[in-house]
């Protein structure tokens, strides 16, 4: 019964993707490369990238730039969010501002990096904070603000070290939210870092795919998208293999019941 409900969500899993591209196969039949190129062609260009380090390289710049960006942006909000949790002045004074940055889109803040700073990858850099760091400020100091004070107060009862309190009442308290923050703001950084590299980058895979465009490469400008869908999709998945690790004894009690 257990394997026939795992195959069951297996296959609910891979059938739309299987649709899709026996879809786009099929189109590929009846309309020009440029248009509907081939899934063979495409991921045998895929494989190129994959194997090519000079290409391979763009795909690493981009990479680091997501990984680069989104970390500062993780450690400006939980600065930001520890402040506002503190202090209700510094929180109704900073929340409007980040709601107001969170509305301006992606592609105004790619003017703005262009127009202030010169260098590429600070641009690159600026823009990925700036789009990225609403969403984790306002996930954390929604934990913080969520734990509870009986909690808390039963805590402080037993004279902690502030790295026992934030061990055992902090960490688990906010863990979750930093994880969904994560998840949510890496589909989010890698859209705005191509955007980014396309019109302000010499390298990456924003760069990769204006080139493609120019050429009217379909199968390029495919098998370079699937370059950040793979990074992505892994990552998330490291990102739930640390999730299930770090609230393993979820698991223990569920079962227990």
């Amino acid at each position: 019964m257990g394997s026939t409900i795992i195959l069951s969500r297996i296959f609910w899993s891979v059938a739309p993707f299987l649709l899709l591209a026996a879809l786009w196969q099929f189109a590929s039949l009846w309309f020009p490369p440029f248009l509907f190129p081939s899934l063979v062609d495409v991921f045998r260009r895929v494989f190129q990238i994959l194997v090519d380090l000079g290409q391979f390289v763009d795909v690493l710049a981009t990479v680091g730039r997501i990984l680069a960006g989104l970390f500062g942006a993780f450690v400006l909000g939980g600065l930001l969010a520890v402040l506002m949790n503190r202090s209700p002045g510094v929180d109704r004074f900073i929340s409007p501002i980040l709601t107001f940055f969170q509305g301006i889109p992606a592609l105004s803040w790619v003017v703005f990096a262009i127009i202030w700073f010169h260098g590429i990858e600070f641009r690159i850099f600026f823009i990925m904070v700036m789009t990225t760091l609403p969403a984790f400020t306002f996930q954390m100091i929604g934990a913080l603000q969520a734990m509870s004070k009986d909690l808390f107060e039963m805590v402080l009862s037993f004279r902690p070290t502030r790295l026992q309190m934030f061990r055992t009442m902090v960490l688990p308290a906010v863990l979750p939210e930093i994880l969904t923050a994560w998840k949510v703001n890496l589909g989010n950084a890698a859209r705005v870092v191509v955007v980014a590299e396309l019109v302000g980058a010499t390298g990456g895979v924003g760069y990769q795919l204006l080139q493609q465009q120019q050429l009217f490469d379909m199968a390029g400008a495919l098998a370079w998208t699937f370059q950040l869908v793979f990074f992505v999709l892994i990552t998330q998945q490291i990102i739930t293999m640390i999730e299930r690790y770090a609230f393993r004894y979820r698991a223990v009690s569920e079962r227990s019941l």
